[in-house]
């Protein structure tokens, strides 16, 4: 496998896919650390627009969840307020009082996040998000539970104290909150800035903010088909090139479309192999992730006269 930038995360990828990919977690600790293109400076950025929308925003408390009115607030524009927006001191108030901030994707609104995951995509061949937490000392913001994806955790600033419990046993299980027992645990780590953690899909965890500072990692989610995904491209594929009458006048066409329907499934799905499936169903879902950067300038202006180029265009 040749994959530069997982490799700069958890060193040989070969070695990584053999002894750690979807079997085990794992600490890395690559010399120098790890470079995240997105720092502590970068949240307080985002925070300081005031212009940080719901869904992107979230606080959040293991025990005790926040209702949204208590951190975020409207907007007025041209007289009508707009409501779901960040707000800066609401947020700052409540991380003084133990609340974790969540900041979603972030590949969708930071650019060279979104450049470092696009690249990483292409790599793994799957879907890849980011997540970032902010959480005070001591403190935890997400109970025990279960991510539908691998998770590579990045430590930015401080520390972080993980316990990782063991995965499911089969495939039907939900992500989420775990209830009821606790499953066993398999590992138990403090993780510093510019260490590394793999979370195999499924494997129950939770994690304490340090006793110093801001506690601040990101979290890339490895996003893998699911049951879902593999149906609605099942549908997509039988549906190519089918000819049935759109809306049969009668019962006897009803029938014969019915009948044609039938007959070009079976055609279709009797030639698919599975790895074409699964293919088409990881494409799909690289399909949804932010289309790579192609930044404008609107201050030079391009050979038609209307100012707006592609950077560096």
């Amino acid at each position: 496998m040749h994959s530069p930038t997982l490799a700069a995360w958890v060193g040989d990828p070969a070695d990584f896919t053999a002894a750690y990919w979807r079997r085990r977690p794992g600490v890395f600790r690559p010399e120098g650390g790890v470079r995240s293109p997105f720092t502590l400076a970068d949240v307080d950025a985002a925070l300081a627009t005031g212009f940080l929308p719901e869904p992107y925003v979230e606080m959040a408390r293991a025990e005790d969840p926040l209702g949204r009115d208590t951190y975020l607030a409207p907007r007025t524009v041209n007289q009508a307020a707009y409501g779901g927006f960040a707000d800066e001191h609401r947020i700052r108030a409540l991380l003084n009082e133990g609340a974790t901030l969540l900041l979603r994707r972030v590949d969708q609104w930071h650019g060279p996040t979104r450049d470092l995951l696009a690249r990483l995509s292409a790599e793994l061949g799957l879907a890849v998000e980011a997540f970032c937490f902010v959480t005070p000392p001591g403190t935890q913001g997400v109970p025990l539970h279960r991510d539908d994806a691998d998770v590579l955790v990045l430590q930015l600033n401080g520390s972080k104290a993980w316990r990782v419990h063991e995965g499911p046993a089969d495939g039907y299980w939900e992500h989420g909150r775990v209830e009821g027992d606790r499953p066993a645990e398999v590992l138990r780590t403090t993780l510093d800035a510019g260490g590394v953690l793999y979370i195999p899909r499924g494997f129950a965890h939770e994690a304490v903010g340090g006793d110093e500072g801001l506690s601040v990692h990101l979290s890339l989610t490895i996003r893998e088909v699911h049951k879902g995904d593999l149906f609605r491209s099942l549908q997509k594929l039988s549906a190519q090139a089918m000819r049935v009458e759109t809306r049969p006048l009668d019962d006897a066409a009803v029938l014969a479309a019915a009948t044609a329907m039938l007959e070009h499934v079976r055609t279709v799905v009797d030639a698919l192999e599975p790895e074409d499936l699964v293919a088409h169903a990881r494409r799909r879902k690289l399909a949804e992730l932010p289309a790579p950067r192609s930044p404008i300038t609107l201050s030079a202006p391009t050979d038609d006269g209307v100012g707006i180029r592609p950077d560096g265009g």
